[in-house]
């Protein structure tokens, strides 16, 4: 196997254990009615804490390294915060109100915001190809939630401003750890990244206070949620970019939705209709030109 063919396995591998995690979170709020912020924050302090450790051992560093400097405390904490919080919760909450295959496609609008982020912070106007995918991003939006009629939604409205939410937020988790992965590595910031996130949900759904009773079909739900949708992963796309191209990795993850759509179907009943999947595709290309 050419290590071409490796890195685009590894990051089908990653997209394909992302669109899964998002059929298991739904779920679990769903079906077992599981509280969103117990669920985000067990989820992020138990794969933050596996990430640390996995780096204590492969990396025998300091964990705390990026502790000692005032700077980059300040850098991690926003992203704790605005990046990683923000992107996690508002997708369990839109998959709360909406489904899982609707919340990881409009979480696909990230790269909408990243074209208007740039453009506001560079001063200038969006080329013509970032506008293109721009329109591409809402026209998919506007189909996928009202599958061509304005005047109805066919998602809940909330699940679509938590899946625009969860958009955004993924642009800033995109940008606010360049400086902290280049000083340091992925894993330790990806690691606390999780662990101070999840602890202010904890705030108010503490996680050692279990909200149901464990079924073995539930456990095992979130035994994936932790280990294969996020450890896993998140360590198989970020390995997947030694071999090839960052962006090249981004647009074969995004095989993500296509597994959340098809797994929804299979595994829990959800119907998706011909304007889903047009304004599915429509969110993909812009995904796709944007990394081109």
């Amino acid at each position: 196997m050419t290590n071409r063919t490796k890195g685009v396995a590894m990051a089908l591998s990653g997209g394909a254990l992302w669109g899964a995690s998002g059929v298991s979170g739904q779920y679990l709020l769903q079906v077992c009615a599981i509280d969103t912020e117990w669920l985000v924050a067990a989820r992020m302090i138990a794969a933050g804490s596996i990430f640390l450790l996995i780096d204590s051992v492969k990396n025998h560093g300091d964990i705390f390294a990026v502790w000692k400097n005032r700077k980059d405390v300040t850098r991690l904490l926003f992203f704790s915060i605005v990046g990683m919080l923000l992107v996690q919760y508002s997708y369990f909450v839109c998959i709360e109100f909406g489904n899982a295959a609707a919340a990881t496609v409009l979480q696909y609008t990230m790269p909408a915001f990243l074209v208007l982020y740039i453009a506001l912070s560079s001063r200038r106007l969006p080329r013509s190809i970032e506008i293109i995918c721009v329109l591409l991003a809402m026209g998919g939006t506007f189909l996928l939630v009202t599958h061509g009629n304005p005047e109805t939604l066919a998602i809940p409205l909330p699940a679509l401003v938590w899946g625009l939410i969860s958009g955004a937020a993924g642009a800033v988790y995109t940008l606010a750890p360049k400086r902290l992965i280049q000083d340091y590595n992925a894993p330790l910031i990806i690691g606390w990244g999780m662990i101070i996130g999840g602890i202010l949900p904890a705030l108010f759904a503490p996680i050692w206070a279990v909200p149901v009773e464990w079924t073995l079909t539930s456990a095992a739900a979130f035994f994936y949620l932790v280990l294969f949708g996020s450890v896993f992963a998140f360590w198989l796309y970020l390995g997947s970019t030694q071999y090839i191209q960052p962006s090249e990795a981004g647009v074969i993850a995004s095989v993500e939705p296509v597994t959340a759509i098809i797994l929804s179907g299979l595994l829990l009943g959800q119907p998706f209709v011909l304007m889903d999947f047009i304004g599915s595709a429509l969110i993909l290309a812009s995904v796709f030109l944007l990394a081109r």
